[in-house]
């Protein structure tokens, strides 16, 4: 008689509809069960109403957040293996989610394969929690001898991906895994041996601190420590006391993470926090500057010189502004909330459009265009004001960044299911180094050839990432003191 395998049993809680519903059909194909709630409301009440093998929950909702939904499906059933899916991932709110009982992140947007392969993880993790409360129940109800059970709880502690290490009270270890040595890279390690000695100065100094307490205190001391130098791996260690029966210490066990990615992600942010008030700080010190020299009576600032001020003033607050509104871009495009009118559009017609908005620049600069653009190209499939904006970019940079009296190039045509666009100048052009860093955020190059050139050094940044949000690609050659090709392909069609 053949035995019925019972599904796996998934929720997915998120409030954008089009990825809630893309994750059922993928999960589904894989053969899994899955539920979905289109809100975190909902979502605590479908994952508290029977025991999910796994839980996707959307950090950011507009009714209750990811980690309230977490909790109270964690409080219901403490096995389910629950990932937080989130675009704005931080150390705090990891380290937060991972106290509430979250097993891991799933970075926004995902791939298929990315999901795929998180999802099979948790079904890993929970077949191991499963089997080891199986283990628990066999052993109560038949009284298995140690030996087994010690056999069995290594595999399963063994197969985790955190690492475990105990040790007695005389600084000997009685229990590790090999995802422990990993973190620590320690090896040639053996059950009975002093390791004081092998292990990082700060996670010595929290077993001695433990061990010479007078009074047990079931707390867990926690560090972070960096293995790998230049932040290549950085562990958090929790070591928690471990009390014998009459309630003298037996030993120390300590877990060890790996919280390098969200150690990265932190300093990532206060990075682009320390750039963008950098940015913003140099045009208001000139305005303010400017203005003080107008207010301050003993200079006898005359009338021209004033207008003179307020007219640089007004040059720095419109690259203030400029700066401000590509931040909300930026922002808007890594968030998924700014609004799109997809529709057909005509990549003649917009690049047309925006050499005549560019035209003045052109003629400044004394700069010719040639186009070779092919008859009847096809339209795709993407908001008109956001390829208006790459081309705006792209062309404007090339004027910039270009010679009295130089050249551009636009070439475009159909090349396999993709609409290929070359924009050349006969300018600057770049340095490797400096090539490399092009689509950063407020990079701008800096050398002899540059100064006087303005711009907020986001770009090529939101070029980049209007090219990518449509399953395009961008590339760029370029030699220095002779000009620089962008090549753009935009997908015709995108199912």
């Amino acid at each position: 008689m053949a035995v019925e395998v019972k599904k796996v049993c998934i929720l997915i809680v998120d409030d954008e509809k089009g990825l809630r519903i893309g994750a059922q059909r993928l999960l589904e194909d894989e053969g899994y069960e899955v539920e979905t709630a289109d809100c975190g409301e909902e979502g605590i009440r479908i994952g508290k109403s029977k025991e999910f093998d796994v839980a996707i929950i959307d950090l950011k909702m507009p009714d209750i957040d990811g980690l309230e939904v977490l909790k109270e499906i964690k409080g219901a059933f403490p096995n389910t293996i629950c990932f937080i899916a989130t675009a704005y991932a931080s150390y705090d709110t990891a380290i937060q989610s991972t106290r509430l009982g979250a097993y891991g992140y799933i970075p926004k947007p995902f791939t298929p394969e990315e999901l795929i392969y998180q999802v099979e993880l948790g079904v890993k993790q929970r077949q191991l929690i499963v089997e080891a409360l199986r283990l628990k129940q066999e052993r109560e109800e038949q009284l298995l001898e140690l030996a087994s059970e010690k056999s069995r709880l290594n595999t399963i502690i063994k197969a985790i991906s955190d690492g475990v290490l105990v040790i007695n009270k005389n600084i000997e270890l009685v229990y590790f895994n090999y995802a422990a040595l990993r973190f620590l890279n320690i090896q040639n390690v053996k059950i009975g041996q002093k390791v004081d000695e092998k292990l990082p100065p700060q996670i010595s100094e929290i077993i001695e601190k433990i061990i010479n307490k007078d009074k047990i205190l079931l707390k867990t001391y926690t560090t972070q420590i960096e293995i790998l130098p230049n932040n290549e791996l950085i562990i958090e260690a929790a070591c928690t006391p471990v009390p014998n029966p009459d309630g003298s210490l037996a030993g120390v066990v300590i877990i060890l993470s790996n919280v390098t990615q969200f150690k990265k992600i932190e300093l990532i942010k206060n990075q682009f926090v320390s750039m963008v008030a950098h940015e913003l700080k140099t045009p208001l010190a000139a305005v303010q500057g400017f203005i003080n020299i107008i207010l301050d009576d003993s200079l006898n600032v005359d009338r021209e010189k004033q207008k003179e001020y307020l007219e640089r003033s007004t040059i720095r607050l419109k690259s203030l502004k400029d700066l401000v509104n590509d931040l909300l871009d930026i922002s808007r495009m890594e968030l998924k909330t700014k609004q799109r009118e997809i529709e057909d559009v005509n990549i003649i017609e917009t690049l047309k459009s925006t050499l005549q908005f560019l035209e003045f620049e052109l003629k400044k600069k004394e700069i010719s265009v040639d186009t070779n653009i092919q008859e009847n190209l096809p339209t795709i499939k993407a908001d008109v004001s956001e390829i208006t904006r790459l081309f705006t970019n792209l062309i404007s940079n090339a004027i910039k960044y270009n010679k009295e009296s130089g050249s551009i190039y636009i070439i475009a045509h159909q090349e396999n299911n993709y609409v290929c666009i070359k924009i050349r100048d006969t300018g600057i052009g770049m340095k490797p180094e400096e090539k490399d860093r092009l689509f950063s955020e407020f990079y701008r190059a800096k050398n002899e050839k540059t100064r006087g050139i303005s711009g907020t050094g986001l770009g090529l940044s939101i070029v980049k990432k209007i090219v990518e949000s449509y399953y395009g690609k961008i590339e760029v050659e370029s030699v220095f003191g002779y000009g620089t090709t962008f090549t753009i392909h935009l997908p015709i069609n995108q199912n």
